[in-house]
């Protein structure tokens, strides 16, 4: 008997080959859409910084529901999950969100101060509430006070800076201690050195003012006059001996450094006083100034240990011609952000930017800049102006009258903007 197949055999088979395949790639083609449009959708953990590629909503996990615009317009948008490392914070926009609420006001958090409550402060208006920093390519996870204070457990927390480095240490805590029973929490507060501690996770969350950080006359009793300042740019010892022991860090510096003066800046003791020093444009202080803080952490910080972070420079919104507000003064009245996509002002110097940049990649411990610049710039609207205090007292009537003289331009409300910058922070942790 041959073992050749006839020719009808053949044909025979090679027909029921080819609808087996049909049949098979049909049942996984089905199998994949039934997969794809189930609960069980593959989650996204990182965000694809790639402009070509632009994902279905099927193929991605949303992290929050759909926010509104400006326009009451539901962004549709699928975002993928937030990554620090790619994707890039500063490209996207403020979109306004009426539903969303801040975690604490000026009235719920004990730890404010004065200066920064707006709404205590007669502040009218509330839509500086309800702007969200979205970016472009991924979403930005909201806050979450319980899972900051689980990655904070067992650990010190330290923010070193200005004025504005210790608002967004008050936005921090007012994050987190709403959680808090009030007795598992305690707030010290000092002239330079203030502590909260979240007694149950073991937790401190610490701010040190060193508005150089390296040292000056005008560390502690603050000299008004920026011509009667004078820097020690080749010490921060002083300081630096409240900053061991710490798991994170936090550093910033740059408004002080900006009076538009040169800056009398001295080597040596102090003793010598006036005759010791030489003025210098302030960004060749401030890198002076900057080197004396990086050497202190290269030689002094051990990164297995201690994690290093520094946010970028806070944007002053003085000048309102900035924003094409020709009749405008300062940053009074102002009550929405600005939309311009990429709106740089006269109050952010990029080249004390460039500054830090350049010393902090040289640096051998690694070091994380939070950039906050460019999402601060366009918030014109949410500073404290008029709703302040100006030598530990209220504005009067007269002076708020006077925005041209009295608004502050520089510092913020809270809660407000520092909340986000805090927002991202937490990402990197």
């Amino acid at each position: 008997m041959s073992t050749a197949a006839s020719p009808g055999r053949l044909s025979l088979l090679v027909v029921l080959l080819a609808m087996c395949g049909f049949g098979l790639v049909a049942l996984m083609y089905g199998e994949t859409i039934s997969s794809l449009s189930s609960a069980s959708v593959v989650k996204y953990k990182t965000c694809r910084a790639r402009k070509s590629y632009t994902a279905s909503a099927k193929e991605i996990d949303v992290v929050d529901r759909p926010a509104k615009n400006a326009n009451n317009e539901v962004e549709d948008e699928g975002k993928l999950e937030f990554d620090p490392d790619i994707c890039d914070i500063s490209d996207g926009k403020w979109v306004f969100n009426s539903s969303v609420k801040p975690l604490y006001l000026d009235s719920t958090c004990p730890y404010l101060d004065r200066q920064v409550s707006c709404t205590k402060n007669g502040r009218p208006d509330s839509d500086y509430l309800h702007w969200e920093w979205q970016p472009d390519e991924c979403s930005l996870p909201r806050f979450d006070p319980e899972y900051a204070l689980r990655k904070l457990r067992g650990k010190r927390v330290l923010f070193v800076g200005d004025s504005l480095q210790r608002g967004q240490w008050q936005s921090f805590v007012c994050l987190v201690q709403s959680v808090i029973p009030d007795d598992l929490k305690h707030m010290k507060r000092g002239r330079v050195h203030s502590v909260f501690r979240a007694k149950e996770y073991n937790t401190t969350i610490e701010f040190y003012w060193a508005p150089f950080l390296i040292e000056s006359n005008s560390d502690v009793h603050i000299i008004g006059d920026p011509k009667q300042r004078i820097l020690k740019v080749d010490s921060v010892a002083k300081h630096a001996q409240h900053w061991l022991d710490v798991d994170i860090l936090v550093f910033s510096t740059y408004v002080w450094w900006m009076s538009g003066l040169k800056l009398k800046s001295l080597w040596g003791s102090f003793a010598n006083g006036e005759d010791g020093y030489e003025e210098l444009e302030a960004p060749v202080a401030y890198r002076i100034g900057l080197k004396t803080w990086a050497n202190w952490v290269d030689t002094t910080v051990n990164p297995n240990r201690t994690r290093v972070f520094f946010t970028s420079m806070s944007p002053t919104h003085t000048r309102s011609a900035d924003w094409n507000r020709k009749n405008g003064t300062k940053c009074f009245n102002e009550n929405i952000p600005v939309t311009k996509k990429g709106h740089w002002g006269t109050g952010s110097n990029k080249h004390m930017m460039n500054v830090v940049a350049d010393i902090v990649k040289k640096m051998k411990v690694p070091v994380t800049v939070v950039n906050i610049t460019q999402i601060s710039e366009y918030r014109i609207d949410a500073h404290t102006s008029v709703y302040t205090e100006t030598g530990g007292k209220l504005l009067t009537d007269e002076q708020k009258a006077d925005p041209l003289h009295y608004a502050d331009c520089i510092h913020w409300c809270l809660p407000g903007v520092p909340d986000t910058w805090n927002q991202i922070f937490l990402t990197y942790l």
